[in-house]
Parts: structure tokens; C-alpha cells; sequence
């Protein structure tokens, strides 16, 4: 019986690793996240899979990837262990303080936005609850990224999504400097940007670049507009635009403080119309825990 126990808790350890390496595509990131050595988690993947006589992962020098049996191991496991992590957070949340790690992914527009701002006061309120948070601007799968919940844009938020709306509409703004509109010029409508140094953004998914969308009357026109600088960051478009590089389109909010100042001017406000903000969104076969529902209230949109 002993050799049993040992057996299954040698089991249990290296396909824990398994799903982690499996999941992460890296030994490196693996070991990381697990806090042991390359060499250790390398020797108990070889081990497993020696145990089971079956090649689980295909190793190059570049990558690690499941081989068709690793997938279907972890297509089984994955939410068993997942069932396993719950009840242990639900055993937890019998104690008198509310406690349990919570991981969210959102791009950094929604982080500063809404996200932040309500976290300082929460974390406040609810000392043993801990959240990680994973600033991604690529639309990440929070299932297979093992992350609680995600915030997008509303229109974003897939079908089969669970989502709860945690910020106003937003609106966007085409801007720049007083002095570029000096030398190049006010646009009168979207597709006079075309003659106009734009800032781009570089999208995350396809790695193309965003074509800037306008609305006006029920009409709406998708503009490609061109520039010296591209970014797939917020504040370096913002920061181009105040020095006179270029124009930017981005979320009003976000430019409000420097046209108070008169560093930065707002043109096209017509065609630049109200959409759905954000939403946090989470499987709906997720099972609450009361850190996780406690956490969905103090986000939820209140206007």
C-alpha cells in the first residue's frame, strides 16, 4: 500500500507539471511558474512518461508542444484539477474572512480606467483576497490562460461568455497638437485624415494596423490612415500627438486633462459617436467563489 501512495503522489506531482509545461509551451516559463529547476521538471516530465510509456510532449529546440496523446491528457485533466482547485477555494471560503486568488486580463486602456481604480479600495476591504492582474492587449482565452475573468469592450465579449458591465459608454477622439493643425490644417471629415500624418495602432490579434472608425447619422466609414509612427501602446500615441507628431484616435477619456491644458486640440467630434465600454466576462460554467462574486459587485457598473 505504501508503494501505492508513493506511486500516486509521484503521479499526481508530474502531471501537475505536465499541464503546466503543456499549457505554458516552455519549460522555462513552466519551471518558473512551478519554482523548480529545468532540469528537475525535464527529469519528472521523462519520468511520467516513461511510467506511462507514452511521448506526451514533442521537444524541440525552440518550442514544446502536447503530441496527440499529451492533448487528450489534457483535455481530461485540465478540468479535473481545475474541480480539485475549486473545492479547495470553496473550502477556504468557509472561514470567517472572504480569501482566494482571483487573475484578470485586460489591456491597459481598461486596467487604468476601471479596473484600477476600484481595485485601491477593495483590496483595502478584503485583505486575504489576492488578484493578479495581466496587462494584454491580445484579446487573450482566459480558459486556456487559466485567468478567472477578462475585461474587453462590450462588442468583443464572446457569445458564450458571461458578461457584466463595469464602465459608461465610451467615445473616441481624434486629436493633436495646436501647433500641427497650424502647419498641416484642420480635417473636415474622416477621409480627409488620409492627407494627415496619423499615429497608427498596431493590432494585436492579426498584427495589422487599426482602421479608424467613424459614425455619423447612421452612416459609418472605416478610414486606413498613414503616418510616420506606429504603436501598440496607448500613452507613446497620446505622447506623440501633444509633441506635434501626428494625429492620434483614442479614448476621450484619456486626452481630457491635456485639452484642459490646450496641449492637445479634439476635431471630427461629430463623427465620433457613443459605443458599449467595458465588461469583465467569465465562463459561465465558473463557479463563484464569494472572493470572485465579492469582486464582480465592487465592479459593477453603478450608472
Amino acid at each position: 500500500m505504501a508503494v501505492e501512495n508513493h506511486m500516486l503522489k509521484e503521479n499526481f506531482n508530474d502531471l501537475i507539471s505536465f499541464l503546466v509545461v503543456a499549457r505554458e509551451r516552455s519549460f522555462t516559463k513552466a519551471a518558473a511558474k512551478l519554482g523548480v529547476s529545468q532540469s528537475a521538471l525535464s527529469h519528472a516530465i521523462r519520468g511520467l512518461e516513461e511510467r506511462l510509456e507514452l511521448r506526451l510532449l514533442t521537444r524541440t529546440t525552440r518550442s514544446v508542444a502536447p503530441t496527440e496523446a499529451g492533448e487528450k491528457l489534457v483535455e481530461s485533466l485540465g478540468p479535473r484539477f481545475a474541480e480539485i482547485e475549486g473545492e479547495l477555494e470553496a473550502l477556504i471560503e468557509m472561514r470567517a474572512k472572504p480569501a482566494g486568488n482571483i487573475r484578470i486580463t485586460a489591456g491597459e486602456h481598461a486596467v487604468d480606467s476601471v479596473l484600477w481604480p476600484v481595485l485601491k479600495s477593495f483590496l483595502s476591504e478584503h485583505q486575504d483576497i489576492k488578484v493578479e492582474i495581466t496587462v494584454d492587449n491580445t484579446l487573450a482565452d482566459i480558459v486556456s490562460g487559466r485567468f478567472d475573468a477578462g475585461i474587453r469592450l462590450g462588442e468583443q465579449v464572446a457569445k458564450d461568455m458571461i458578461a457584466v458591465r463595469i464602465g459608461p459608454d465610451m467615445t473616441m477622439a481624434v486629436v493633436g497638437s495646436p501647433d500641427y493643425f497650424a502647419k498641416k490644417g484642420v480635417p473636415q471629415s474622416p477621409q480627409e485624415l488620409q492627407n494627415h500624418n496619423c499615429i497608427n495602432m498596431r493590432l494585436p490579434t492579426m498584427g495589422g494596423l487599426y482602421a479608424w472608425e467613424f459614425e455619423k447619422d447612421g452612416r459609418e466609414l472605416r478610414v486606413r490612415v498613414d503616418g510616420q509612427l506606429t504603436f501598440n501602446s496607448l500613452r507613446q500615441r497620446i505622447d506623440a500627438a501633444v509633441v506635434g507628431l501626428g494625429l492620434a484616435y483614442v479614448p476621450d477619456d484619456t486626452v481630457k486633462e491635456a485639452i484642459a491644458r490646450g496641449e492637445l486640440v479634439k476635431v471630427l467630434e461629430e463623427w465620433c459617436t457613443p459605443f458599449p465600454g467595458y465588461y469583465l466576462y467569465y465562463p459561465s460554467r465558473k463557479q463563484h467563489t464569494t472572493a470572485f462574486s465579492l469582486f464582480i459587485e465592487a465592479l459593477r457598473y453603478k450608472g
